[in-house]
């Protein structure tokens, strides 16, 4: 009998069994891990209930905004310049655990949009809570309201709510003073300014609607909506209403600003009127302008292009931002100053069509002959002006410009306003590291060189200067109607050269404003006749500011770009003005071509003024006319109404609103 081999037997010792401290470590570790996840359930259980009961409780309510109106615009006769009108805005609603980047290009097709332009606002809110709803498109048409309507299951998170759009005045009317809305970008909420504001908030952009914007934007509401899974609202818990924006009233009249929107139709330049007496803007034209309505909902991108590339520079406003030599406008302030320094009295200066100053020869435009005080101002004589710049140097000239604004911002309450440059020895010495040269001071003397002002500026000044040196703070909004804290927040926000008082003396105020009546007169070589209405007390000084150099003896104009700026600072009254209207035309030529412009303003107004008195005497609007033949130096022109003395009431011809 064969046996089976009995199995091997395999003796195990107790050397292979686990340590006592290895043990004791895996011990030490589960107990670790055991008390980790009791503090994890106590704190999500018990220390953050609230927390995840408000999370919870947001997917079935959702807060939603509520846009506050803005407060509407008003001239200051209380007709309306900016309104607004009901809007319907789509939303991108989001945290709802969809591929929103696989809806986009069906997203685009929606709404008519280009697929980068939605990538670039999804980009832009990635910071914000992933519950804010984004928007999109402001003022979608029926078409793309209806379509959002029939794809609600493929496009749950596309939403419509109704709000409120800023309506403003068709072809650009007075667009530079009011400005435009648009919504706040990711520059802006950086600075500091932006600090109360969020992505998708509508804020102004430039002009009052920029000033007065925490004024006019209000304070938004919400809307708690009960919503299911997929964030479609099926109900609705409560409200808290937005508090609309506050009115706001300007200075400006409309029937004067769209005189001078007419006055300015197919120019390039700028114009602004104001009431010297308390320095209220009453009209404002930039040109070439744009629409604000094209900013307050999509901006196309054709539409952006155009504008940024004009070389015209359609949105600065050029009666605050443009700086241009004012040519022939800055012998008023040169005749102040020759005055009230014992200087200008006396002179008598040959004109010869120029003279020489330090080896080189300064035009003049005419062979005026002899040319004094009373007839240098109506006859814009060059000659006479570099004289008298010789003899004053460039500080005196520079103190008595400073005094009356020139090279200081206004202090108009507009953002950005520009301050222009007055030179002088210590200017010079810190702009260019180099001393003042005297030959440098006789083109400065006809408001050439390195003199530059804007149109508001010249305005203000001339205007200060006829009404015996009370200088007002221009502005665009009534002061008394704003609430005490922000009339305070303008003047520190707007600093400028303010309220003031320039002395002039009686005789020498007369001389300066008949000297500028006698401007608009026909006959002999005044500049500014083809401004002349009849029966009108108006005075005024043209300026002819040259591209190319006039002191080295061009008196060409030149053409296109080249061409001379035409500027015309008006006023009726010759004293104490009721308005003061100036106008740059720019490479529109001889300033005597800017006249007309001025006049057809100040016509506007006073055939206003004359229909509210009940005088319905019409005031025929002037036409560019050819000038007269001289007369001989010397001959006195008539003058109308110069009775008034520094500070007293205007002339009965215009009367205030």
């Amino acid at each position: 009998m064969i046996h089976a081999p009995k199995p091997e037997r395999h003796i195990y010792y107790r050397d292979d069994k686990v340590s006592a401290d290895k043990l004791h470590a895996m011990q030490y570790v589960v107990v670790l891990m055991l008390a980790l996840l009791a503090t994890g359930m106590w704190k999500l259980q018990i220390l953050s209930v609230g927390d995840y009961r408000l999370l919870a409780e947001a997917n079935r309510i959702r807060k939603d905004p509520v846009r506050a109106p803005r407060g509407r615009i008003f001239d200051r006769e209380g007709r309306i310049i900016v309104d607004n009108y009901p809007s319907i805005t789509c939303y991108l609603l989001r945290g709802q655990g969809r591929d929103i980047e696989s809806d986009i290009p069906m997203i685009a097709r929606a709404l008519d949009l280009p697929v980068d332009q939605i990538q670039a606002t999804l980009h832009r809110y990635e910071i914000s809570h992933k519950y804010e709803s984004i928007p999109l498109k402001q003022d979608i048409t029926q078409d793309e309201q209806d379509f959002i309507e029939a794809h609600r299951n493929e496009l749950p998170e596309l939403e419509t709510r109704d709000e409120q759009r800023r309506l403003y005045p068709q072809d650009g009317f007075a667009a530079h003073l009011i400005g435009y809305v648009g919504e706040v970008s990711e520059e802006d909420l950086k600075s500091s300014k932006y600090d109360f504001y969020d992505p998708g908030d509508v804020v102004g952009k430039s002009g009052v609607e920029e000033t007065y914007d925490s004024l006019l934007r209000g304070t938004d509401g919400s809307r708690d909506v009960v919503v299911d899974s997929h964030g479609r609202e099926v109900g609705q818990l409560g409200q808290q209403l937005a508090i609309p924006g506050k009115d706001l009233r300007l200075t400006i009249d409309l029937d004067i600003q769209r005189a001078a929107e007419q006055a300015m139709e197919g120019k390039t330049g700028a114009l602004v009127a104001m009431d010297p007496h308390t320095g209220e803007i009453l009209a404002m034209v930039s040109r070439p302008n744009f629409d604000p309505n094209q900013f307050s909902g999509h901006l196309t991108k054709d539409y952006w292009s155009k504008i940024v590339n004009d070389p015209n520079h359609p949105m600065m406003n050029k009666t605050i931002q443009a700086q241009d030599a004012p040519g022939s406008t800055f012998k008023i302030i040169m005749s102040l100053a020759g005055l009230q320094e014992g200087i200008a009295q006396d002179m008598r200066v040959m004109c010869n069509g120029g003279a020489t100053f330090y080896g080189h020869f300064f035009a003049c435009d005419q062979h005026h002959g002899m040319v004094d005080i009373h007839n240098a101002i109506p006859w814009s004589c060059d000659t006479f002006y570099y004289m008298m710049a010789e003899r004053l140097g460039i500080d005196t000239i520079a103190r008595y410009a400073n005094s009356v604004g020139i090279g200081q911002k206004t202090g108009i309450d507009l953002p950005e306003e520009a301050a222009g440059t007055m030179p002088s020895t210590a200017w010079k010495l810190k702009t260019m590291h180099d001393k003042w040269y005297a030959g440098e001071t006789i083109s400065v003397g006809i408001g050439q060189g390195a003199v530059t002002v804007t149109p508001l500026q010249i305005a203000r000044a001339l205007g200060g200067i006829a009404s015996g040196g009370v200088l007002k703070r221009p502005h665009v909004v009534f002061p008394d109607e704003l609430p005490e804290e922000m009339q305070s927040a303008i003047k520190d926000t707007f600093p400028g050269s303010g309220d003031r008082v320039v002395p002039i003396t009686p005789e020498n105020w007369e001389t300066i404003t008949d000297g500028m009546a006698q401007t608009t007169m026909p006959g002999g070589f005044d500049t500014g006749a083809a401004a002349h209405m009849e029966g009108i007390d108006f005075a005024g000084k043209t300026g002819t500011a040259q591209v190319i150099s006039h002191s080295a003896g061009a008196t060409s104009l030149g053409s296109g770009a080249s061409r001379a700026n035409a500027w015309f600072v008006g006023m009726a009254p010759r004293r104490n003005p009721d308005i003061v209207v100036a106008v740059l035309w720019e490479h529109g030529g001889w300033g005597a071509g800017s006249a007309p412009v001025v006049a057809q303003v100040v016509n506007a107004y006073i055939t206003k003024q004359r229909r509210i008195e009940g005088n319905l005497h019409a005031v025929e609007t002037p036409k560019p006319t050819p000038p007269a033949a001289p007369n001989p130096p010397g001959t006195p022109t008539a003058m109308l109404s110069p009775t008034s003395k520094p500070g007293e009431a205007k002339a009965a011809s215009v009367s205030r609103p």
